[in-house]
């Protein structure tokens, strides 16, 4: 999955929506749970088996766990520091969370989903609000021509629809 990241130096923005947030959440609990618990078994396994050195398995099984624990490591930092955003005051305006259907240059329209760098999928339409696209169409109203300057140069957005899907609250936890 490519992600958008800001440029070096910057920090990703802390909000992410409610779904996001779950989202993280569960993965963090089926890795610590499941999937390391599977994995240092298979290594004890493998390790068993005698000469580490010419054992592609208890190798395999040991990139794994790092893969793993490193992600761990970073779900436990980065989710206690997320903040979910109330719903805006103003549904009117683009704002984070927000659905957007867009049209650029008058050609077919598209829907972004303005989410969390932690939960941008662009394949899927959910775009990071860290983002340069994001970052002009906050604040923007249903039928506001944007001038965007995209990697194919000057584009004119016009923003066709807002949406904001159904608020979820998300339960306070004491770290993951």
């Amino acid at each position: 999955m490519s992600r958008w990241r800001p440029p070096s130096g910057e920090r990703a923005s802390r909000y992410v929506t409610a779904e996001g947030y779950a989202r993280l959440q569960r993965e963090y609990d089926h890795l610590w749970r499941e999937r390391r618990p599977e994995v240092v078994r298979a290594l004890a396994a493998a390790a068993a088996e005698g000469d580490r050195s010419e054992n592609a398995e208890y190798q395999y099984r040991k990139k794994e766990l790092g893969e793993i624990d490193r992600r761990v490591r970073y779900l436990q930092r980065r989710i206690p520091s997320l903040k979910v955003p109330p719903p805006p005051d103003d549904a009117g305006r683009v704002h984070f969370g927000a659905e957007v259907r867009i049209a650029v240059d008058d050609a077919a329209e598209r829907c972004l989903h303005i989410v969390g760098a932690d939960e941008a999928e662009a394949g899927t339409g959910r775009v990071s609000v860290d983002a340069p696209l994001p970052r002009v169409l906050i604040g923007a109203r249903v039928g506001d021509v944007l001038v965007f300057q995209g990697p194919q140069g000057e584009q004119e957005i016009e923003v066709r629809d807002i949406r904001y899907p159904k608020a979820q609250t998300v339960e306070s936890r004491e770290g993951p």
